[in-house]
């Protein structure tokens, strides 16, 4: 791999008259799928929707290529969970385990609790936090499987108290993973069942003679799971719509240029949509990290997806200082932000957007991905401007709480119906008007 080569990633320059038209161009990705992708979904949603269990065991055996005659074979049975999580290498179970514990540790502080206060008069207001009842959880299945995504997805769940949770995973060829059976088995899964792609996501959203239907749908998948996940919204909630995996980093200059090049790769080996930014306000340094760039990717085995990635999507800005590059990170809203920097905790408390805050040089966002307690499930595509890593809040829902004594009602009431009438809504007034008191 030659230094020509891999200068082939962007790099950008905040003095520039267009950076930041150029920042956006960079930044752009379009996440809607082909109208050949959105016909095939929406024949297979429709399908399932009308024929349940036929349907799925149809599109499982061509698109999974199987032979399965009765849908009773696609459901995993508990003990198959536990012959997985038996049979994997002793480290990789603990591993599992120790993942799962930090995941549920932190995922215990995200609970809401129902929370009231009472008035003078004796009124109460509040709000009652509630789980749902059943929430379905997609798993990529065969070789692209990842446990840890079973931990961060299922976890959440089960500690806001859903009492249900399905989990759908394909095994194409037959092919099954044993770590991410494992992982339900770890995660406490209640139901799994062998199934993939927009069949699967249909079968969650609006049930089959055996898979019930389910009020959230969570998980990564393709972009046809993705596609079924948008279209399904309505009839069944779900967590996001997930772009390609992104990382910035803000550095000083200090870091060992090494890392710095291993942290933008540990995004860049995702996938070629994946997207690393670093942004610094030193251009030698930047040059450094370039050297390292091209010294390191021999050693990757996915060195042919690095490259791509970081030659398509990569970008190295350079700043003017770093409050000039915390501005530039808010601006680009990353999924994962490192702070490689002096006093990261100080400017961590500038940072608006972000779905995760990596904090200080020896937090590497791979610590993040595993095992460090936060969800890895993130906003992408700039989205974290507006949204929030998954957690147990995306499994419990709110309801208001109103208890009013008659003399509360009698007061509010004079305010309601004056607000009523100027609405021209008579009945919503008179019915107010019947608890004002004499």
């Amino acid at each position: 791999m030659s230094a020509q080569t891999m200068s082939n990633i962007a790099q950008l320059n905040s003095k520039q008259s267009d950076f930041w038209q150029q920042l956006d161009q960079t930044l752009d990705w379009e996440s809607v799928s082909d109208e050949q992708v959105f016909n095939t979904v929406n024949t297979i949603l429709k399908d399932v929707k009308k024929r349940g269990d036929a349907a799925v065991v149809e599109y499982t055996n061509k698109f999974d290529r199987v032979a399965i005659k009765a849908f009773s074979e696609l459901e995993i049975p508990q003990s198959r969970l536990d012959e997985s999580l038996n049979k994997i290498p002793a480290s990789h179970r603990e591993a599992l385990e120790k993942s799962a514990a930090r995941v549920r540790a932190y995922a215990e502080h995200q609970k809401m609790e129902s929370w009231s206060y009472t008035e003078d008069d004796g009124t109460l207001l509040g709000q009652q936090v509630t789980p749902m009842d059943r929430a379905g959880l997609y798993v990529p299945g065969g070789k692209a499987a990842y446990p840890s995504s079973v931990i961060m997805n299922a976890i959440p769940a089960k500690v806001a108290g859903v009492p249900e949770l399905i989990m759908v995973v394909p095994t194409p060829d037959g092919e099954v993973n044993d770590l991410v059976f494992a992982a339900a088995a770890i995660a406490g899964v209640d139901r799994v069942f062998a199934i993939g792609g927009a069949q699967a996501v249909a079968a969650l959203a609006y049930g089959t003679e055996t898979i019930p239907k389910v009020d959230k749908i969570v998980g990564p998948g393709n972009i046809y799971v993705a596609t079924a996940k948008r279209m399904v919204f309505g009839a069944a909630g779900i967590d996001m719509i997930a772009g390609p995996s992104e990382i910035c980093i803000v550095c000083d200059a200090k870091t060992n240029p090494d890392w710095i090049a291993m942290d933008l790769f540990s995004q860049a080996e995702h996938d070629e949509d994946a997207q690393s930014i670093l942004v610094c306000p030193d251009a030698a340094y930047i040059e450094q990290v370039k050297a390292s760039i091209d010294k390191l990717i021999k050693e990757m085995p996915r060195a042919e997806i690095i490259k791509k990635s970081l030659n398509d999507r990569g970008v190295l800005i350079e700043v003017a200082d770093l409050d000039e590059a915390i501005e530039v990170a808010n601006y680009i809203a990353p999924e994962h932000l490192e702070l490689s920097i002096d006093n990261a905790r100080e400017w961590s408390k500038k940072i608006r957007h972000a779905g995760a805050i990596f904090i200080g040089r020896y937090t590497a966002e791979a610590l993040g991905d595993y095992c460090a307690g936060p969800n890895h499930v993130l906003p992408t595509s700039r989205t974290a401007r507006f949204s929030s890593p998954l957690g147990v809040y995306d499994f419990q829902k709110r309801s208001s709480l109103i208890d009013c004594s008659a003399e509360g009602a009698s007061e509010l009431a004079k305010t309601a119906s004056t607000l009523a009438h100027g609405e021209g809504l008579t009945a919503h007034a008179r019915s107010a008007e019947y608890r004002i008191k004499d």
